[in-house]
């Protein structure tokens, strides 16, 4: 399994479930930072920064950070993401995981955060805050 550096982004960030028939809302584009948005029959889901997101008339889920993969990686680089969620999955932490062209992104709930950074640690993967 590959040996990662992953980059904590500075902002937290929210996980929101919007009407899959409607528009991207403008504020799910505000900033410079990672955004996420993904369409389905079912659902839009954005991935934005947390103090983006109104207060009403939203499905949200906040209080998540972003563990950036410093890459880039050729697509023929295999267990990038096995390597991150197997001891994950091992010390019973939940995440969710946005792949780019690039590189891969993990969400991590706040209060898992510093498990987190101790299990990947431990892993063999190195953690900039």
């Amino acid at each position: 399994m590959p040996k990662l550096t992953l980059s904590i982004l500075p902002h937290q960030y929210a996980v929101c479930r919007l009407d899959p028939n409607g528009h991207i809302p403008s504020w799910a584009l505000l900033g410079d930072d990672f955004v996420s948005l993904t369409r389905t029959s079912s659902e839009l889901s954005v991935v934005c920064i947390q103090e983006n997101v109104p207060f009403e008339d939203t499905t949200v889920e906040r209080g998540w950070y972003c563990l950036k993969v410093n890459g880039p990686f050729d697509f023929s680089v295999a267990g990038i993401h096995a390597s991150l969620a197997i001891p994950l999955a091992d010390a019973d932490i939940s995440a969710l995981s946005i792949a780019t062209y690039e590189t891969d992104h993990l969400l991590i709930k706040e209060e898992d955060l510093e498990r987190t950074i101790q299990t990947l640690t431990q892993a063999g993967h190195t953690i900039i805050r």
